[in-house]
């Protein structure tokens, strides 16, 4: 409670910030997936419209629970298509989702990959900690768990398992932090910190789903005209350079380089897998 708190003082401080440039703000409610392109692209917006972009992120569960709560946002950016459908069965999306980027799975390892890690069979090995994101609300722990799942490794490598973090930021962070060894992130993350990570491409045939990010007009949006244009701007040529300029895949065809036969985001259940 007490954080909930100190969270919707900063909401209250960066909006009175915002209002101060004589623009409504956009705000938006975003997973921590896209965090690096999307603080880029907001500032180029906002320079380029003087329109403000307020920003609030972190795992994806956690800031659709806080748009419910609150009845707060412009604009919600989950990792994942799920936590759109989530928000969607809630009946807080008043528009079509637009599609801004695409995420693949990979192993993300120090940079250097010191204890050459090169296949996800090798996660088996005792010796190695791996991170995770909190499955329950981080859209990229569920997608890690599924391809564990998947590939007849989820119970010979939960002894390995040493922490599961609340945001994409956080498990990202396990690696330059040396918390772990490695972790089962998104393949983007390692452009986050490319003089501190590496990815490590998967097989084709282990990858049984890719994510895309999702935005989406939020209906209670305080000033629906800035976040049309917001989103406008994240699928533009421009936006769409800012998220190719960090790794990101921007069409469909680029990911299913990665898993051709892979299903593209869709919802599936924790429980089915973990």
């Amino acid at each position: 409670m007490r954080q909930f708190a100190i969270h919707m003082l900063i909401i209250g401080i960066l909006s009175l910030n915002a209002y101060a440039t004589g623009y409504s703000p956009v705000v938006v409610f975003a997973g921590s997936a896209s965090q690096p392109p999307l603080e880029e692209a907001a500032k180029a917006f906002e320079e380029k419209t003087s329109i403000p972009v307020v920003l609030h992120q972190g795992g994806s569960g956690a800031m659709l629970s806080q748009i419910r709560l609150t009845g707060q946002g412009d604009v919600y950016i989950p990792g994942s298509p799920d936590y759109m459908d989530k928000a969607l069965e809630f009946k807080l999306v008043a528009e079509t989702p637009k599609t801004i980027a695409y995420l693949v799975p990979a192993l993300i390892v120090a940079k250097g990959n010191p204890l050459k890690i090169q296949h996800l069979d090798d996660l088996r090995r005792k010796e190695l900690r791996i991170g995770l994101a909190d499955p329950d609300g981080v859209c990229v722990g569920l997608y890690a768990i599924e391809i564990l799942k998947a590939n007849d490794l989820l119970e010979k490598v939960r002894p390995n398992l040493k922490g599961m973090v609340e945001s994409c930021a956080k498990v990202a962070a396990m690696i330059p932090l040396n918390q772990v060894d490695v972790v089962i992130g998104w393949r983007e993350f390692a452009a986050w910190r490319p003089e501190a990570m590496d990815a490590i491409t998967l097989k084709k045939a282990e990858i049984p789903r890719l994510a895309y990010i999702p935005g989406a007009l939020l209906i209670g949006a305080k000033n629906p005209r800035g976040a049309k244009s917001f989103l406008s701007y994240l699928t533009s040529r421009e936006g769409q350079s800012i998220f190719q300029k960090w790794g990101y895949l921007t069409n469909e065809a680029e990911a299913r380089q990665f898993a051709p036969e892979a299903l593209i985001g869709g919802t599936f259940s924790l429980h089915e897998v973990w």
